[in-house]
């Protein structure tokens, strides 16, 4: 289908025509005609890189009336690099449109500009939820007259820690707009949003929940940690034209590894938190550009990259929770291509492995890290190939030649060659000379654990329950809490994931009840336990 039979105005298919886009992603194909035939609310999940942004920015442009100076539609999105971002796509979707008038507010930037840009009469706002509240709070805008709202990567601004500045918001938007929420992963926080702001919602699925992109090959290496960051250079050194994200958990680790990366001669840089908006714009210009080749990145400075061609998404450390590596992953793969997603953990990580393969519905290759040899040999393949490809200009470059003819005509052919390759190549050959096997011992991991072969295939219920890896749990302790006080075999107990702030057990179904009954007002370490039933019941 092309977008001309979606039924969007002509001002809009023009701008369409001129990006060059012909036809619409499989989301924009579904979404976009519901919300411009329907009037209910409308919640569309699919993986990173979609076209998400003009799912809801056309046929937001074509039900806004520009004739009005008023504030219509509002976008919430959870950093300043995403908020810019739906803006330029939004002006280039609305070039043709009289009267389009958009504003982009965000942290970071003069508060007095935004609001003397929200003065001039937009009729559609882009923000981040924490200036939104602050330009509420000084009286600087109304959302009374909102008729669209969008909540663009819902589920990455709970995770920030948006969902009381999100409530403040829309409780101040009309009981009666239509609301939007996108996302890639739908997590049970934003259930719950979506079960408070939202009546009876369209949803609109591309793929399964909370799944990565298919066209994703994710690889599992298993180093030490001392070894980690060496691990990270022989992968991109067995990689010569790699463009790579390099995902850190901490601004100071992105910052560390950054430095160390540009310090042993890598095209490096770091983007995080800490840097003005006019260096992050520096780095982010440098990358979409493609003259940088590696970016270091923390999970939130990097929502809103919105860069094409990235072959390997590289996860320095796994993320907190399973929805993270869903977004880190969806870097790579945009528009249909291929690419790749690599982990580095330690002996230790190898169970939350586990736990993303059965979150995202993926299966991790484990791998070895390359040894020395290996780099070198594709390394000097990769420099060979670039000279094969070389565009050589015979008519600006003839006058150079002579002496440099002349300088060479000593060597023979099998001499120029090696010491042409040998003045690119041989700080590989030193570097690696002497390297060694970094790869981390570990046992066979296909091998489901003792209680998962017991429940075997029978039917389960998945429990959620409020404490996870900050309250110092560990499967253990769930097994003992469970069985003691529901009074069961642990043959009844199958698959434990362990979270950063809460858990999930399966129980066999016929003993559920009971379980859920014996947990009720039962303490762990001082803190009351909450345990509910978290999903359908399913074969083990």
């Amino acid at each position: 289908m092309r977008f001309s039979k979606l039924r969007l105005k002509e001002e809009l298919l023009k701008a369409i025509d001129d990006l060059g886009f012909e036809y619409p992603t499989p989301i924009q194909e579904k979404v976009i005609p519901e919300i411009l035939d329907g009037y209910a609310d409308l919640v569309g999940l699919a993986q990173t890189g979609t076209g998400k942004t003009a799912a809801f920015g056309l046929p937001m442009i074509q039900l806004v009336d520009f004739e009005l100076r008023k504030l219509q539609g509002l976008v919430l999105c959870p950093t300043r690099e995403l908020c810019l971002q739906i803006t330029d796509d939004l002006n280039r979707y609305g070039k043709y449109t009289k009267g389009f008038r958009i504003a982009a507010v965000y942290g970071g930037a003069s508060i007095r500009e935004q609001i003397r840009q929200l003065k001039k009469g937009a009729q559609i706002v882009v923000a981040t939820p924490g200036r939104m509240l602050d330009l509420l709070n000084r009286k600087a805008l109304s959302l009374a007259g909102i008729k669209y709202a969008v909540l663009d990567e819902a589920d990455e601004m709970l995770n920030m820690g948006f969902k009381e500045d999100i409530d403040a918001i829309l409780n101040q938007t009309p009981s009666h707009k239509r609301t939007w929420l996108f996302s890639a992963t739908m997590p049970a926080a934003a259930e719950r949003l979506a079960g408070a702001y939202m009546s009876n919602p369209v949803q609109i699925t591309l793929g399964s929940r909370n799944k990565v992109a298919e066209n994703i090959e994710h690889t599992c290496y298993v180093i030490n940690d001392k070894d980690r960051y060496q691990a990270l250079k022989r992968l991109i050194d067995y990689v010569p034209d790699i463009f790579g994200l390099i995902f850190c958990r901490t601004r100071d680790e992105t910052r560390v590894v950054a430095e160390k990366l540009m310090k042993d001669g890598y095209n490096a840089e770091a983007l995080h938190g800490d840097l003005s908006q006019s260096q992050r714009n520096c780095v982010m210009g440098k990358f979409r550009a493609h003259t940088l080749q590696v970016l270091v990145a923390t999970d939130v400075a990097a929502r809103g990259l919105d860069v094409d061609d990235i072959t390997h998404v590289i996860n320095y450390n796994l993320p907190d929770e399973p929805e993270r590596y869903t977004h880190r992953s969806g870097r790579t793969a945009r528009a249909g291509k291929s690419g790749a997603s690599v982990v580095l953990v330690n002996t230790r990580e190898i169970a939350r492995i586990k736990d993303l393969e059965r979150h995202s519905d993926i299966r991790f290759h484990f791998a070895k890290i390359p040894e020395g040899r290996s780099i070198c040999e594709k390394q000097l393949y990769a420099l060979v190939d670039k000279m094969v490809r070389v565009d050589v200009n015979d008519q600006e470059i003839q006058e150079y030649l002579p002496p440099v003819y002349e300088a060479l005509s000593s060597f023979s052919k099998e001499e120029l060659i090696q010491r042409f390759v040998s003045t690119e190549f041989n700080r590989f050959l030193d570097y690696y000379r002497d390297a060694g096997n970094i790869n981390a011992k570990v046992r066979k991991r296909d091998q489901p654990s003792h209680r998962e072969k017991k429940l075997g295939k029978k039917k389960t219920q998945r429990f959620f329950i409020n404490v996870g890896r900050l309250d110092k749990l560990r499967e253990k302790a769930i097994a003992r809490l469970v069985c003691d006080k529901a009074g069961i075999p642990s043959d009844k107990l199958g698959t434990i994931a362990l979270k950063r702030e809460f858990s999930f057990f399966d129980v066999e179904k016929s003993v559920a009840k009971k379980v859920l009954k014996s947990l009720k007002g039962t303490q762990f370490c001082g803190r009351k336990i909450n345990a509910r039933f978290a999903g359908p019941a399913k074969a083990g």
